[in-house]
């Protein structure tokens, strides 16, 4: 199982990751559409792993709008989150900029600069119906950062459900939000959308998947939890709430077709980050950063039922829309369209064969706001993560671990920490400074060999071009500023207990060694 790993240590080592991205690729885009130019329905959903998908092969779920798309489009296998956390990632998609790119914004919980243009804005220019329902750019304060309404479009939220199926699920009617805002599109106008399930995001209602007939001795767990009839059982809970952010896009679908506007609509169905779940959502390990993510756009010639196995980032996602819509990317975004791949085009000549992610603070859960920074590198066969604070704790202080939202799952971990040492220390216990897994053969990355000889080239060349990248992109985590990104203010809860600054939404002064961030 080794053999890839020693042939690629060798001289085939220095192509292994591709070209660099040219600004001249960056700013290419397909020829424009013919006729009227394609509506755009993105449906993100809130806390989705990959591969927890019917057509996936997970057991016990069933996805049929995700796996009409894959199976009529284009299916990534390998799409990965600008962030694990949901208010920087979303902000990355919108504005096809890293993390350590937006300031303020590549913090969970922050406020958003209206410093960057993002998608939707540049398409509403373009005479573009835009708008989203359910959960937009989310949670923080965009206000506060210069925007008159979401960075995602103005809010369709009014229609309600009177009792959704469990009540962990949001009354939020998305479906009938939709159809709202076909209704409210001036005439002629082509549209993008902002579907934003705030499924399958905690909370569940505990039981619920085992109530509506689903079966726990027949799902995987994950080799990272303890095979225990609560995680089983709090897994299928989860399961349910995907399934209903599916049957909302199957409605969406399904109004489309009726309207004859299917056909020529982009649609990219994907998730922000991964499961809520202990070593899952805000950790950088495929569970937190891998997502299902699949394209149909039958006008423009993303058909076929094709896998893409070439490395996707989100922030490839706003180049990628307005591309579609035969619109020159501003300068301002680092993100290379995937239009050309979902096309046809050989992936063997996209400009990059790896995608690279991050992440900052995530909750209130260490002494003085502090976060956790991490940066990775992911190939189709590695993935490398750079931890910058090793000392510090990477799911927050004990004994609260409050960067790992709250579940059965994780209770019974923190509860039995003797009897799952295993699984608690794979969850909460601090971690080397750089790790590195081979995802062929331990797609749970538990193996840790960046010490590992036989690995180092693989490891260093890694290593590597993640620095050159994050010097490029002016990352303060590369330039010895990185107490920047301590400093932000935070608009979610605060813990006084934690000890030292607490103060929500306040900049932290004792890491403000300048008035403003500068990126480029």
């Amino acid at each position: 199982m080794h053999r890839t790993g020693r042939a690629l240590a060798g001289a085939a080592a220095a192509a292994y990751l591709g070209r660099p991205a040219s600004r001249a690729h960056a700013a290419s885009i397909a020829a424009p559409p013919a006729g009227r130019p394609p509506n755009i329905l993105f449906a993100v959903a809130d806390d989705w792993s990959w591969p927890h998908a019917s057509c996936l092969g997970a057991p016990q779920i069933n996805t049929p709008a995700f796996d009409r798309i894959a199976e009529n489009g284009v299916l990534f296998t390998n799409a990965f989150t600008a962030a694990p956390q949901c208010s920087p990632c979303r902000a990355a998609t919108l504005t096809g900029r890293n993390i350590w790119q937006i300031a303020e914004a590549g913090t969970h919980f922050s406020t958003f600069p209206n410093t960057w243009p993002v998608f939707p804005d540049l398409l509403a220019s373009a005479g573009y119906h835009t708008g989203f329902t359910g959960k937009g750019w989310s949670p923080g304060r965009w206000d506060l950062g210069g925007w008159t309404h979401n960075p995602t479009g103005p809010e369709f939220n009014k229609a309600t459900l009177p009792m959704p199926p469990a009540s962990g699920i949001s009354t939020t009617d998305y479906a009938k939000n939709f159809n709202l805002f076909l209704k409210a599109r001036p005439t002629g106008a082509p549209f993008c959308f902002w579907f934003g399930g705030h499924e399958p995001h905690r909370f569940y209602e505990p039981g619920s998947g085992i109530r509506k007939g689903k079966k726990p001795n027949e799902i995987e767990v994950p080799a990272y939890l303890p095979d225990t009839p609560v995680v089983r059982s709090d897994i299928l809970d989860y399961f349910l709430e995907i399934e209903w952010f599916d049957k909302q896009l199957s409605q969406m679908l399904a109004m489309l077709h009726k309207a004859g506007e299917l056909d020529n609509t982009l649609v990219i169905v994907s998730s922000d980050n991964g499961m809520p779940f202990p070593r899952a959502k805000a950790n950088l390990y495929d569970a937190g950063a891998h997502a299902p993510m699949a394209a149909l756009w039958p006008a423009g010639g993303v058909t076929g039922g094709r896998n893409i196995n070439t490395p996707a980032s989100f922030i490839d996602l706003a180049p990628t829309f307005l591309a579609a819509a035969g619109l020159a990317p501003p300068s301002s975004f680092t993100g290379i369209s995937l239009l050309d791949l979902m096309q046809g085009s050989a992936e063997s000549g996209f400009p990059r064969q790896y995608a690279i992610f991050g992440r900052e603070r995530h909750g209130h859960a260490r002494f003085d706001n502090l976060g956790y920074p991490s940066r990775a590198i992911r190939t189709n066969d590695f993935l490398h993560i750079r931890n910058y604070k090793p000392d510090r704790w990477p799911c927050g202080d004990p004994p609260e671990f409050g960067d790992t939202d709250d579940s059965p799952t994780k209770q019974l971990l923190m509860k039995n920490e003797s009897e799952f040492s295993q699984f608690h220390d794979l969850a909460f216990a601090k971690r080397p400074a750089e790790e590195l897994y081979y995802i062929k053969s331990d797609p749970d990355c538990l193996i840790n060999i960046a010490e590992n000889s036989e690995y180092k080239p693989i490891m260093n060349q890694l290593a590597e071009q993640l620095s050159r990248d994050l010097a490029a992109q002016g990352d303060p985590r590369e330039t010895g500023q990185g107490d920047i990104f301590e400093s932000y203010p935070r608009f979610g809860p605060m813990h006084p207990r934690l000890g030292g600054f607490a103060e929500q939404g306040q900049y932290n002064p004792a890491y403000m060694k300048q008035p403003h961030q500068t990126v480029r």
